[in-house]
């Protein structure tokens, strides 16, 4: 079986983002004090995944991610921090909330547990489904830039909780 045709995400929508986050600064300006760096990013490789995997997020089922080292290494981003936020776009590019990172652990394809899982929140929720999903994902991505990934390449597992705007912000705790 061949995967469905995917529409490429649409570029960030700069200029939104700037005013997202500056609603965001303006509301919280000790969290931006001690971050003050942000990214402007989406989910997923098409514009359908994007929106997909942010519904998950937006209907409070996905409050982690996974992300592959070298991808950042290509994009010349540096590694999320604790503290870091990130303003998670559309598929169309449209900044929709701003995500502040909780946890952060590098580990390896093995090495993700059902915690993980369940945390991302997709498909059934299995460790079974994250591995098939997450190894498709990223066999596809790498080999979209002419490389090939290994289950001993690192990954970013990372925890979030979204903190803009008030009307999806998660419970402060």
């Amino acid at each position: 079986m061949s995967e469905p045709t995917r529409r490429p995400p649409g570029e960030p929508d700069l200029a939104a983002a700037a005013a997202l986050w500056e609603a965001y600064a303006a509301a919280h300006p000790e969290r931006v004090a001690a971050c003050p760096d942000h990214t402007v990013e989406r989910f997923g490789d098409s514009e359908e995944l994007a929106d997909e995997l942010l519904a998950l997020v937006l209907e409070g089922g996905k409050r982690a991610t996974a992300a592959l080292v070298p991808d950042f290494l290509a994009e010349g981003e540096q590694l999320p921090r604790v503290g870091s936020h990130w303003i998670a776009c559309d598929g169309r590019g449209v900044p929709r909330v701003v995500l502040r990172s909780t946890e952060l652990r590098v580990a390896t394809f093995d090495e993700v547990d059902a915690d993980v899982a369940a945390a991302e929140g997709e498909d059934d929720g299995t460790l079974e489904s994250w591995r098939r999903e997450h190894a498709r994902y990223w066999t596809r991505t790498c080999a979209a830039r002419g490389e090939t990934w290994s289950e001993q390449d690192e990954i970013v597992l990372e925890r979030f909780t979204v903190v803009w705007p008030p009307e999806h912000a998660d419970p402060v705790g």
